[in-house]
């Protein structure tokens, strides 16, 4: 009707599907909804971060060749405690691209309004709660996306005569309340979060970085190169030796 609106998008990469590879990939669950139950035997994570870069990392970080990675892993770390890392994982990224939208738009939320699968699990929801500081609140129809594009179709054909319309017949499930109380603390972890984020790009470009070393030594003619261990100093010996390697072994950073 002549008015323009405007939409923020944050695409992450993996979310619900890190729920998934429990169950598939691990086998530590048999139905995706069994990942609350299964958090629910555990207080807290028990220091453990999963960062499910499975397919890289989406916004705010656009990085696709950063891989997944676990850490804080112990003796006493067990399923349960893997399967709370994977919720807070979820609410750390939505957090995170939340935090971007809000910086780029200067608007500060007020709620956020969940939908899907994922959004019938209470902890999660919880825990979104509690990191963004602001109610969350879940409908009864879930399948958002579907609503919408029935509000888009039902708007055109008079069915609701205006947006106003269709605002007033969405029905609320249940507004999860942020936790004041413990908002320092859930900082505390989305930091910890952010600093595991910190460590996983580097590293991983480092590895990729002697990969392509290793890979172009291999193209050289006649030379034939096994590597034990790496060391920059050893590979800039090896690139000064050029084609006249036959054989080079690293080991410890010593040729």
């Amino acid at each position: 009707k002549g008015v323009t609106t405007y939409a923020t998008e944050g695409a992450i990469f993996v979310t619900g599907a890190a729920v998934q590879w429990l169950r598939d990939g691990l086998g530590i669950i048999d139905h995706s909804a069994d990942v609350e139950s299964l958090a629910a035997t555990v207080d807290d994570s028990g220091g453990v971060v999963f960062v499910p870069a499975l397919t890289g990392l989406g916004s705010p970080w656009w990085d696709s060749e950063a891989r997944g990675a676990i850490f804080g892993i112990t003796r006493g770390t067990t399923k349960a405690h893997l399967a709370l890392a994977t919720l807070e994982s979820m609410a750390f990224q939505s957090r995170d691209a939340i935090d971007a939208m809000c910086v780029a738009t200067g608007i500060q939320l007020r709620t956020l309004r969940v939908d899907g699968g994922a959004s019938g699990n209470d902890r999660l929801m919880q825990m979104q709660a509690d990191q963004l500081g602001i109610p969350v609140e879940r409908p009864v129809d879930r399948e958002t996306t579907a609503l919408g594009a029935a509000f888009l179709a039902g708007l055109a054909e008079g069915v609701w005569p205006d947006l106003e319309a269709v605002v007033a017949s969405r029905a609320v499930d249940r507004i999860f309340a942020p936790n004041t109380e413990l908002k320092p603390f859930a900082d505390i972890a989305h930091q910890q979060w952010l600093d595991v984020g910190v460590v996983i790009k580097p590293h991983q470009r480092r590895v990729e970085r002697h990969a392509d070393d290793t890979a172009r030594f291999q193209a050289l003619q006649g030379v034939q190169i096994g590597v034990v261990g790496h060391h920059g100093n050893a590979f800039e010996n090896i690139r000064r030796l050029g084609d006249g390697v036959q054989h080079a072994t690293v080991v410890g950073g010593i040729t």
